[in-house]
């Protein structure tokens, strides 16, 4: 018995999920790092600092709200979808990398 779908078939959920967990958990380090960046700009008066955090934290949003909408994304533009979403997470993760060099934050993590 043959049964063809009309419309988009959504990607595979375990494969989705799996790939929102890791890719969501790269962030939230960097979102913790970015946080005590944020601490440091602040205490030290660096408002050129601030204004580069407050457009990571953009960022952040705007690949979280990518990451979610990965369920809804058709199976044929995964691939796709996860290349832009790894590489968008890989320079924000660099820039708060910079930021926290910049402002000498030592990392708490090993």
């Amino acid at each position: 018995m043959n049964s063809t779908k009309q419309g988009p078939a959504p990607a595979p959920d375990a494969v989705i999920k799996a790939y929102q967990e890791k890719i969501g958990a790269q962030v939230q380090e960097a979102k913790a790092k970015l946080e005590v960046a944020e601490a440091t700009a602040r205490q030290n008066k660096a408002n050129a600092e601030v204004a580069a955090i407050n457009a990571l934290k953009s960022a952040r949003q705007s690949i979280e709200a990518r990451i979610k909408d990965l369920k809804t994304t058709h199976e044929s533009n995964v691939a796709r979808a996860k290349a832009e979403i790894g590489a968008d997470v890989a320079k924000f993760k660099a820039s708060v990398d910079e930021l926290a060099a910049k402002l000498k934050i030592r990392a708490t993590t090993k």
